[in-house]
């Protein structure tokens, strides 16, 4: 019975390692920030809720024009994050009457584009490994 039991506790432990190993951190850096004034805003999102609720978001804290923040827990896939420079902590990004950005942003790989993020030119993938990014505003 001791066996038993032994061999089954094994086997959990073994199962749950295993699915807890798959899961990956993205780590993102930002070090061209205007200033220290207020926060980042990130979030990481999929193609399927590109711009919308996001997988994870977080706030990154600004030291000397610089942030990191860390998206952990992340499954393989495809990925694409956006942040902004909440410079009055109103947690939104603000826009001019003619909807131009007033606070600086950036999204993965860097791609800005005219116009708003687009998912094709800011994805990236998550496989067998960490992924670091550093953004650009």
């Amino acid at each position: 019975m001791k066996l038993v039991v032994s061999l089954l506790f094994a086997t959990v432990m073994f199962i749950s390692t295993t699915i807890t190993a798959q899961t990956k951190t993205i780590t993102v850096t930002i070090e061209n920030i205007s200033s220290d004034e207020g926060k980042v805003g990130f979030a990481l999102y999929n193609k399927d809720n590109f711009m919308k609720e996001p997988v994870q978001a977080k706030n990154g804290k600004i030291v000397n024009g610089k942030t990191e923040i860390d998206f952990e827990n992340i499954t393989p896939g495809e990925y694409a994050v956006i942040c902004y420079h909440d410079k009055n902590n109103n947690d939104k990004m603000d826009f001019s009457e003619y909807r131009m950005p007033l606070e600086d942003y950036g999204v993965s790989n860097n791609n800005m584009s005219f116009g708003p993020p687009n998912y094709e030119n800011a994805k990236f993938v998550v496989a067998d490994k960490n992924v670091s990014l550093i953004i650009k505003f």
